[in-house]
């Protein structure tokens, strides 16, 4: 059994899972088909994405990234004294979680804690985990004693916050000092379908994240905008598109910060440093882009206390904002998905 300081812990093991990505050209489409499985996108639409990859050589950036918060994250653990080890899945693409947690449970490991990386409530960044790792489970063995249990969303943690207001205050220093307070600050996230949106906290969850942030920014404008939207155009998704934003902004100087994301994948690549990057120059705005929380020490921090929290060797974690922790176990109908309705 896991442990701190001779203490067992509540779990053996934590598990981050996240999204996936591929890792070579040749993996790209295959991906791709896994993410869009049973959603009836057209190939052609595939093969346009997957240039986006492409361009990039056909690997996202976001396995690496994740191996490296693995790494940060065990060696903050390591340094309070935890003895525990972390593990690595993804829905999409290898590591597959089902082949994580079979290691696992041949491991000796029973009850694992899985760090979704996504910080917000809704299907996509929350439920549709919650079924990944319930399918996992089932499938390695239905008479297995494995339990995993997932981390609550950490939008309004003090360390998810205080990351962003690091990296925040860093890229706004790469302005001219009399240009500082015009800086038109977009926070962005992932758009997702209203039908998805109305069923979840997402948007009223982003919005607090940004207040939150803007706690210490209050001389600079902001706006929530949304990306990376990829559904048909009759259908209705979070709006305003970032580009749209710019476009209409009026402002001299933007700043792109991606609170949506906890990682500099290929749709922040892709979306901030290229299209809205481009959106900007065309138009003589000054751009600058957040780096996401990553590894930012404050973040790692932050989540090193969540585990702790769960693992019963820490009584409290600090939550900001006026809405409190969000409840460790989801009820069956928070989060559904856009057709839940049907």
């Amino acid at each position: 059994m896991a442990h701190k300081n001779g203490k067992t812990l509540n779990y053996d093991a934590v598990v981050v899972l996240s999204f996936g990505g591929p890792e070579g050209p040749e993996d790209v489409l295959p991906f791709l088909h896994n993410v869009t499985r049973g959603r009836q996108i057209p190939e052609s639409r595939l093969v346009e994405v997957a240039e986006h990859y492409q361009a990039f050589g056909g690997i996202s950036p976001i396995n690496g990234q994740n191996r490296e918060f693995v790494r940060h994250l065990s060696a903050e653990l390591e340094r309070r004294g935890l003895d525990l080890p972390v593990l690595f899945g993804n829905r999409n693409w290898h590591p597959y979680l089902v082949d994580t947690l079979a290691t696992a449970v041949e491991s000796g490991y029973s009850r694992i804690l899985a760090l979704v990386t996504s910080a917000f409530s809704s299907y996509s960044g929350c439920r549709q985990y919650l079924e990944d790792i319930e399918g996992a489970v089932a499938s390695i063995d239905p008479q297995t004693t494995l339990a995993v249990d997932k981390i609550r969303p950490f939008y309004n943690s003090s360390g998810f916050i205080g990351a962003i207001q690091d990296n925040l205050r860093e890229t706004l220093e790469a302005f001219d000092e009399d240009a500082d307070e015009d800086v038109l600050i977009l926070f962005t996230a992932h758009s997702i379908p209203l039908s998805m949106a109305n069923n979840c906290e997402y948007e009223e969850q982003l919005r607090e994240a940004c207040l939150l942030v803007m706690d210490q920014f209050d001389d600079n404008p902001w706006k929530l905008v949304f990306q990376s939207r990829s559904g048909p155009g009759t259908q209705p998704w979070l709006e305003p598109d970032i580009c749209h934003a710019i476009e209409g902004s009026g402002q001299s100087n933007i700043v792109a910060c991606p609170i949506g994301f906890v990682s500099d994948h290929m749709e922040v690549l892709f979306d901030l440093d290229l299209d809205a990057k481009n959106a900007c120059e065309v138009r003589g705005i000054k751009f600058g882009r957040v780096a996401a929380v990553g590894t930012n020490p404050i973040f790692v921090s932050g989540i090193t206390d969540l585990i702790e929290q769960r693992c019963g060797t820490m009584q409290h974690v600090v939550t900001l904002g006026v809405r409190g922790e969000w409840t460790d176990h989801c009820e069956l109908d928070c989060c559904l998905g856009p057709d839940a309705g049907n």
